[in-house]
C-alpha cells in the first residue's frame, strides 16, 4: 500500500454547508434567532420555493419569521442540504442599526459590529428604541426591528462574504443600548445637511425586510 500526504477532496458545496451550520449554531447557542436564507447560485439567489422570483438575498421559508428560533436540533437541520445563507431576525434578542460605511467607520464598537462587501455597517444593539431624528431622516440609515433580519458572517453576497468587524465574541456578546450607538452615530455626523442631500435610498439596503 502506498502512503499519500494528499488529502481527499471535498466538494466546496459541502465545506460552504458545514461553516455556515457551524455559525448558525454558534450563535444560537447564544439565544439569537436564525432563519436559512436563499443562498447564491451564480450570481442570483436560490430558495427552493416553487415559484419564487426574488433573486436577491431573502429567507427561504414562506413563514420564515414563525420557524426562526435557536433550537441546535432544529436548525441544524437546515443546513444539511444546502449552504443556506445565515439569517439572524431581529426585534427580538436585538436590533441592528444599519449605515453607510462612511458613517460606520466612524462609529462606536461596543457591541458587535457586521460589515457587508457592498459597504454596509450593521451595529447589533438591544432592541426596543426607535430611530433618532437626526439618523431617521437619512434614507441610508436602516433600523431594523420587528419583522427584519440581516444576513450573518460568514455568509456570501454576491460582492463577497459578510465578515464581523467586531465579533461577537470580543464583546461577551453583549450588547449596548441602541441609545449609545445613535448617540455616537449621530455625532460622527457633523453639521446637519438637508435631507435633499441624502442621495441613497433605503431600499438599497443589502438587509431588508422580506415581503
Amino acid at each position: 500500500m502506498q502512503w499519500t500526504s494528499r488529502q481527499p477532496f471535498v466538494p466546496p458545496s459541502i465545506l460552504d454547508r458545514a461553516l455556515l451550520r457551524r455559525a448558525a449554531l454558534r450563535y444560537a447557542a447564544h439565544g439569537w434567532a436564525v432563519t436559512p436564507g436563499a443562498y447564491l447560485t451564480g450570481h442570483r439567489f436560490t430558495c427552493g420555493r416553487p415559484g419564487c422570483t426574488i433573486t436577491g438575498c431573502h429567507p427561504a421559508l414562506d413563514s420564515w419569521a414563525a420557524a426562526a428560533g435557536d433550537d441546535p436540533a432544529h436548525v441544524a437541520t437546515w443546513w444539511r442540504r444546502h449552504p443556506y445563507t445565515v439569517l439572524l431576525t431581529t426585534g427580538g434578542a436585538f436590533d441592528v442599526l444599519e449605515v453607510p460605511a462612511s458613517l460606520g467607520r466612524q462609529g462606536p464598537g461596543t457591541g458587535p459590529v457586521a460589515v457587508t462587501a457592498a459597504g454596509r455597517w450593521m451595529f447589533l444593539v438591544r432592541s426596543g428604541s426607535p430611530l433618532r431624528p437626526e439618523l431617521e431622516r437619512r434614507l441610508d440609515v436602516i433600523r431594523h426591528g420587528t419583522g427584519s433580519w440581516i444576513p450573518a458572517p460568514p455568509s456570501r453576497m454576491p460582492e463577497g462574504p459578510v465578515r464581523w468587524e467586531v465579533p461577537p465574541g470580543r464583546t461577551q456578546w453583549r450588547l449596548p443600548s441602541s441609545e449609545e450607538v445613535q448617540e455616537k452615530l449621530v455625532a460622527a455626523l457633523g453639521p446637519s445637511r438637508p435631507a435633499g442631500a441624502i442621495l441613497v435610498p433605503r431600499q438599497l439596503s443589502t438587509s431588508r425586510r422580506a415581503a
